[in-house]
């Protein structure tokens, strides 16, 4: 049965939500669904995306919903997803990058990077350069980088942005989502015009299945923005947080709400705009990471 719309109608608009199998990512493909929106989810676990396919179906009747499967701490997954929504899709109006990691222990990619830095920013900037054409073929569109308030204590070493010399886990998350902030605002700056729009956002501290492997970090974690799950679950700290469904309500408002149409290059805290930390506002670090990120996804040797 169709579950009863409330918000802006979404019908005809389509929408690709990384991360959607669980926790945040689901929350925002239901909310998208229920506005009438065809929802593209992207997940890596088929099982988990059947099950996360079918609970959307039955709850808002649509039948415009779909699922893919990609692994996006690889480029070659990541390019793999964009063909696919290419080929199924000729419209794209909301791209929600939201899939992400932490990791404890450092480990790398299939292409050899940093995991954490790969999957939360190198993915989010390789899929969505992919896709913009579409987007922009589309617009009216909005890109919607889903970051955390941990980007206000990370620095980016240039020099070292796989950890190879240094690592902490809670420290190379940061620094990707930091990195989410600075590709936000750059990306809004060379998009000015096109009728496409990026924005950033912290979903706040949110119970889900995310770091259910990192529990270790649970000192650090509380107030950092860092969704929580697995046995903290256990531990009776989700009582501290909010709900996957509460922390997909800043995700929704920035990609859907009038109010922020034609709204980018900001960033969003409960369904408001708020200042992000004054690093994320250096334009210079903003073009280096580009730079550097072109040459890291083999975009530059493209362009």
């Amino acid at each position: 049965m169709a579950a009863e719309q409330s918000g802006p109608d979404m019908t005809g608009r389509v929408c690709l939500v990384t991360g959607a199998t669980s926790g945040i990512g689901k929350a925002t493909a239901l909310g998208l669904a229920r506005l009438g929106a065809t929802v593209v989810l992207h997940g890596r676990d088929r099982a988990r995306g059947e099950q996360a396919l079918a609970e959307i179906v039955a709850e808002t009747g649509t039948s415009s919903a779909e699922l893919l499967l990609a692994d996006l701490s690889s480029q070659a997954g990541v390019r793999q997803l964009a063909a696919e929504v290419l080929i199924r899709h000729d419209r794209l109006h909301v791209l929600v990058n939201n899939a992400g990691v932490i990791r404890t222990t450092r480990s790398v990619t299939v292409d050899g990077y940093e995991t954490t830095f790969a999957v939360n920013h190198l993915a989010y900037f390789l899929l969505t350069h992919l896709l913009l054409d579409r987007l922009q073929a589309s617009a009216p569109a909005r890109i919607v980088n889903v970051s955390s308030s941990t980007h206000r204590r990370a620095t980016i070493d240039f020099d070292d942005l796989h950890g190879e010399r240094r690592y902490g886990g809670f420290n190379a998350y940061g620094k990707s989502k930091l990195a989410n902030v600075l590709f936000t605002y750059e990306l809004a700056r060379r998009l000015e015009g096109t009728g496409v729009t990026a924005n950033a956002l912290h979903p706040g501290n949110v119970a889900t299945r995310f770091g259910s492997d990192n529990s270790n970090l649970l000192g650090r974690l509380l107030g950092g923005g860092i969704r929580v799950g697995g046995v903290l679950a256990r531990l009776g700290v989700p009582l501290l947080m909010l709900t996957p469904e509460r922390g997909a309500e800043t995700s929704l408002y920035v990609a859907t709400s009038p109010e922020v149409e034609g709204v980018s290059g900001r960033f969003f805290e409960k369904s408001a705009e708020k200042r992000s930390s004054d690093s994320s506002h250096d334009e210079t670090a903003a073009r280096r990471l580009w730079e550097m990120s072109e040459q890291l996804t083999g975009l530059a040797a493209q362009s």
